[in-house]
């Protein structure tokens, strides 16, 4: 019987637990306990409903030891980062945005949306658009990070500005969060991984 989630892995096959080695299913229950009760609180699904995982979690299984790297990287940003959550937030859907990697917008709106954004203003960011409700710090992040994920530098100006806004460890941990998701949405895209919203017709 072909299981009825399984184009959630895009290119990749969807995975139990049981059929993983056990450097594997150390990563599954470290991603569990972390990413995937995250999930749960925020409001987006990390797992089909015969708990697989899917998004960027089900081909991190794929290569453990770099993963449970990439994963603990990912932890700390969060843990020691000077930006708030709503600036964090604007940036990760700014990077999604120009990548256009479907699990990171969907996952992300829901983040968003947990972080205090309203729909409006979620569906604008997830266009690349500034909404109105954004703060003056929430415009410049967001501004930084399209220009850094579509042109790929930071004039003069916009450098001066993300400076006087975040200070230098503000914009090390603003591009250490951008840096992560390109590589997030770089996976995401290579292996067509789409978001659970986008049901299979």
């Amino acid at each position: 019987m072909t299981d009825p989630q399984a184009w959630l892995g895009g290119r990749l096959p969807l995975r139990t637990r049981a059929e993983l080695s056990p450097a594997q299913q150390a990563l599954w229950d470290r991603m569990e306990a972390t990413m995937g009760a995250w999930a749960e609180r925020t409001g987006f699904a990390s797992r089909t409903s015969s708990a697989q995982f899917i998004g960027p979690f089900n081909p991190m299984l794929l290569s453990p030891e770099m993963a449970s790297t990439f994963l603990q990287l990912q932890l700390d940003e969060a843990k020691f980062t000077s930006l708030s959550e709503r600036v964090r937030q604007v940036v990760i859907l700014s990077v999604g945005s120009v990548w256009r990697a479907d699990y990171e917008l969907y996952a992300h709106s829901a983040a968003a949306r947990t972080a205090g954004f309203s729909e409006a203003a979620v569906a604008a960011l997830v266009r690349g658009v500034a909404p109105a409700e954004l703060s003056e710090q929430e415009r410049t992040a967001q501004r930084f990070a399209l220009s850094l994920t579509a042109a790929r530098c930071i004039d003069p100006t916009l450098y001066a500005e993300g400076q006087r806004r975040f200070g230098d460890k503000g914009l090390v941990d603003l591009l250490v969060l951008a840096g992560c998701y390109q590589l997030v949405c770089g996976v995401l895209n290579a292996f067509a991984i789409p978001a659970p919203a986008q049901q299979k017709e």
